[in-house]
């Protein structure tokens, strides 16, 4: 199993460069980038400067959609971070979260993300497209740049549908589905299932997010793993059941829950027992850590991506070196 880093761009560039740099030196193989509109700033910058000041590791969206641009725009952009990085770059593409409240849209449909992962495809063969889409259209659309064809689409799936959307056309998935065993076999089968019903040979490839902090006092960690568990009850509610969580209590979380990412729902998180928290984040020391690599091994995941939540960019990074640490523990680095 591979380690991967995911942050948002929300650091000053040079504070930025300097966390990138950090991140390949510790071994990571993958940099993922969130794509939050008004949240953050302009990932393909960011991801721009990942490229001119790293050597090894891809780099992807983590997620763009196609609902804030028209979806051939987003396809230029990562076919040109993957041309300054020397063929480095991933498609990372869902539909969409709480953020585009700000802007009063919605999360897409799956027909549109699907169309959107099929019209990519296309402009990065070199194809001139002409066709009215489920929710846009292109007129003889081409790329008038050469881009590498088989730039690999990742889709953000946590949910039945798009998790059987991904098994059946994405190259890999970006599983939100916590760090516990029955949360994450459910999810692995749904994929299976798209799968089977798309006759493929084989899974793509699979990638877990894991948000919250590494640290020896477990206070701390849990602190940072509380809000994102909050981010279940209020989006993807299968996988409370899966974990143990009282519909009681997912729905007084659902109440309690406001703002536009995760990490604006703190009374919400309150709510939520330490045992789920565990359970759906990275909230704990160095051992808890090792727990849930081997537990991701065991599943045949792919990647364990670790999303530093709280505190500075040095905090964060104290995680991103304690994970790395963890995987060479491990043996998987």
């Amino acid at each position: 199993m591979h380690g991967a880093v995911a942050l948002q761009p929300v650091y000053a560039p040079d504070v930025f460069v300097d966390m990138v740099r950090r991140v390949e030196a510790a071994g990571m193989d993958d940099l993922w980038l969130t794509d939050s509109s008004l949240h953050s700033r302009y990932c393909y910058s960011y991801l721009t400067l990942a490229a001119v000041n790293t050597t090894r590791m891809r780099l992807g969206t983590a997620v763009t959609n196609p609902v804030t641009r028209h979806p051939a725009l987003p396809a230029v952009g990562i076919s040109t971070i993957d041309e300054i990085s020397g063929g480095r770059a991933v498609h990372g593409i869902g539909a969409g979260d709480r953020p585009l409240e700000a802007l009063g849209m919605k999360p897409a449909k799956l027909a549109l993300l699907e169309d959107s992962i099929h019209a990519a495809r296309r402009l990065w063969k070199g194809e001139t497209v002409t066709q009215d889409y489920r929710g846009f259209v292109l007129a003889d659309a081409h790329m008038r740049f050469p881009a590498r064809p088989d730039i690999p689409v990742y889709l953000s799936a946590s949910g039945p549908r798009t998790l059987e959307l991904a098994g059946r056309v994405a190259d890999g998935v970006i599983l939100l589905a916590g760090l516990h065993p029955e949360g994450l076999t459910y999810a692995l089968e749904h994929i299976d299932r798209g799968v089977e019903a798309a006759g493929r040979s084989e899974r793509p490839k699979i990638t877990v997010f894991a948000y919250g902090a590494i640290d020896e006092d477990e206070d701390a960690a849990l602190a940072a793993g509380r809000t994102i568990a909050a981010w279940f009850p209020q989006t993807a509610p299968v996988y409370c059941q899966l974990a143990g969580l009282s519909e009681d209590l997912v729905r007084k979380v659902r109440e309690a829950y406001r703002g536009g990412e995760f990490q604006e729902a703190a009374a919400a998180a309150k709510l939520l027992p330490d045992d789920f928290v565990r359970r759906m984040s990275l909230s704990g020391n160095r051992a808890a850590a090792r727990e849930h690599i081997r537990t991701l091994t065991e599943l045949g995941v792919d990647s364990m991506a670790v999303f530093p939540l709280q505190g500075d960019a040095e905090s964060r990074m104290a995680t991103v070196e304690a994970f790395a640490e963890c995987l060479r523990a491990e043996g998987r680095a």
